[in-house]
């Protein structure tokens, strides 16, 4: 018996510190470990020989290693953008802050405002430029601490630790991840106790600042989507892809970590090169102070050869006009003439030039924030409807008719089209048949749906918005919005899928506000099936059939649907996975300001 824990305990500091010394050693699989493990438990007294199959999926990521250390790089807090305020590389300006420009007192409360400062310096040739900080201010450092500077002289200090102009930095700014990401936790014996998703730089580098000090054990779960500085993006599989591709990319962009705004550094084939690579999106938009977004939301801009330009509408009208550039003293400007389009015709001055965003400025309160988009489509046709429709199921994310929600209808339901016309529906695990067709009219593409029972979804629906992710609809007083969800690609929803149809669930915890409402499920089961049928036995052996669906949308989500029946019609929902292990999914319903309204934790039986 003693030899038998002391093998046991041999193998398991055998493998944890080659774990922490060799970058290249992988982690095992559970389902690996599992055998290894038995076999050492439950093995007799006698000495035997033992192989160790090494790992061959999982990858952890290794405090000392390169990768790690990329990583943090590439999630630093850049803070160049704000030069024209502080002057410091590594440090940001908390906003908002109030400035004194020439004698002019500013408040700056975005990133936007940057571009009044660089005006009013601009305005003048042969007058004398200051800028004045109004004390105290808040400082965001490179690695996301935040203390307050009291006056000039501790601001200077501060940035003296900064690295000068256009010298190398440790930062890798030419490569960014795509969020949201997630990690597998470990525990000593290699099982997965928890999934954490990171949602931005900020919590991407503080969760790596625990890697690199050996509070967690963790392995990327892939793919990762990496954006490159033109906007273009990379999948990644593997550790090693990762590396090599932030290492490839690392070098390949103009930081521009200097003190003068970034329009002095933009040339005309560069701009004219950009704006042509893909569509641009409207992001912001404002005209003669006016905020207009709520207008020209969504409308999608694209700059083609032979200076035409096409804007093309929420409602699917293409507009053409014609787009020029030049670069002058005071930096690059791009000069729009529509006809109609009388809010777009002006001639722009580019004052930032970030991965996929462009920001237009003219003085009296004009601005444009583009983002850019290759995926989305502006020349629609039919075959290329059809093909995208085809490719995996949708999920029904947004259903208004007429004034009303009704997109609770079909939690956990989603639609699959085929080809020949046929489209379907899957309910409590069963596909219910339709038909659907794609139109042609002047103004654009139209899809009809025909579902028997469904007649929220049986209308007209004018294509407006179409991307291999996302279609979005409009009939008269109606919108919907469809997602792509493809089984079997992402990691977390193959490890929630897989573990909700392997036995049979109870309801742990129900809790509306303060109130415990679980007594309503006791004796109930909960099976899961594979075929997105949800079945529960009630305590006199009866059946409730429902649909559920496992899905990412910024997180992790189970959408349950079970109609109306008592009492499991109130868990009609679409709950964010904010816990999972083994044995136990916790769940949550989030108000719109990101109040907890309702708890839901499924424990296995």
């Amino acid at each position: 018996m003693k030899n038998r824990v002391g093998i046991f305990k041999a193998y398991l500091f055998y493998i944890q510190n080659a774990l922490m010394l060799n970058k290249k050693l992988n982690v095992m699989k559970k389902l690996l470990l599992f055998p290894f493990f038995a076999l050492l438990m439950f093995m007799s007294c006698q000495e035997e020989v033992v192989d160790v199959t090494e790992p061959a999926e999982a990858e952890t990521l290794v405090a000392s290693s390169t990768l790690t250390s990329m990583m943090a790089s590439t999630s630093v807090k850049d803070g160049s953008s704000d030069n024209i305020i502080d002057k410091a590389n590594c440090l940001s300006v908390d906003l908002p802050v109030t400035v004194i420009v020439n004698g002019v007192e500013i408040i700056i409360d975005s990133e936007a405002d940057f571009a009044v400062i660089e005006a009013i310096f601009d305005e003048f040739d042969d007058d004398m430029d200051s800028l004045e900080i109004k004390f105290p201010i808040k400082i965001i450092l490179s690695d996301y601490t935040e203390i307050t500077i009291n006056n000039r002289q501790e601001l200077i200090e501060l940035a003296q630790q900064c690295h000068g102009e256009n010298e190398e930095d440790d930062d890798i700014e030419c490569i960014d991840f795509q969020y949201p990401i997630s990690f597998s936790i470990y525990n000593t014996n290699f099982q997965v106790i928890d999934i954490v998703t990171v949602e931005n730089d900020r919590q991407l580098h503080r969760f790596i600042k625990r890697v690199k000090e050996g509070e967690v054990f963790a392995s990327i779960n892939f793919p990762v989507t990496m954006e490159l500085s033109d906007g273009s993006t990379v999948v990644v599989n593997n550790n090693q892809e990762l590396q090599e591709t932030i290492q490839a990319a690392k070098d390949t962009c103009n930081e521009d970590d200097n003190n003068d705004y970034g329009d002095d550094d933009f040339t005309k084939d560069r701009l004219d090169a950009l704006l042509m690579t893909c569509p641009w999106v409207v992001h912001e938009f404002e005209r003669n102070q006016d905020n207009l977004i709520d207008f020209y939301r969504e409308y999608v801009i694209q700059f083609k050869e032979n200076n035409v330009v096409k804007v093309r509408t929420r409602n699917g009208d293409v507009l053409t006009g014609t787009w020029t550039t030049r670069v002058t003293d005071r930096g690059a400007l791009i000069k729009l003439e529509f006809d109609t389009l009388v809010d777009f015709t002006l001639e722009w001055f580019v004052y930032d030039l970030e991965a996929g965003r462009l920001k237009l400025y003219q003085e009296g309160g004009n601005r444009i924030i583009l983002t850019k988009n290759c995926d989305i489509v502006v020349d629609f046709t039919k075959e290329r409807i059809e093909s995208y429709l085809q490719e995996c199921f949708w999920r029904v994310a947004r259903l208004n008719v007429n004034g009303a929600e009704n997109e609770s209808e079909f939690i956990g339901t989603p639609l699959k089209f085929f080809a020949n016309n046929v489209v379907k529906i899957r309910v409590n695990g069963e596909f219910v048949s339709g038909t659907y067709d794609i139109l042609a009219q002047n103004a654009g593409f139209i899809l009809q749906i025909n579902l028997e029972g469904r007649p929220n979804l049986n209308l007209e629906w004018f294509i407006t918005l179409l991307e291999p992710g996302l279609i979005k609809l409009e009939a008269p007083n109606s919108q919907m919005v469809l997602e792509r969800h493809c089984f079997d690609i992402d990691t977390d929803l193959i490890f929630i899928d897989r573990l909700l149809v392997q036995g049979t669930w109870e309801v742990a915890l129900y809790q509306e506000g303060n109130l415990n409402l679980t007594d309503n499920y006791n004796l109930y089961s909960i099976d899961f099936l594979e075929n997105g049928w949800v079945k529960v036995t009630d305590p006199n052996f009866g059946i409730i059939d429902g649909s559920w669906l496992a899905y990412r949308n910024d997180g992790l989500y189970l959408g349950l649907n079970f109609g109306l029946e008592i009492p499991f019609q109130v868990l009609n929902h679409r709950w964010k996975i904010v816990s999972v292990n083994e044995t136990r999914i916790e769940m949550k319903d989030l108000s719109s300001i990101g109040t907890i309204e309702r708890i839901l934790v499924l424990e296995k039986q």
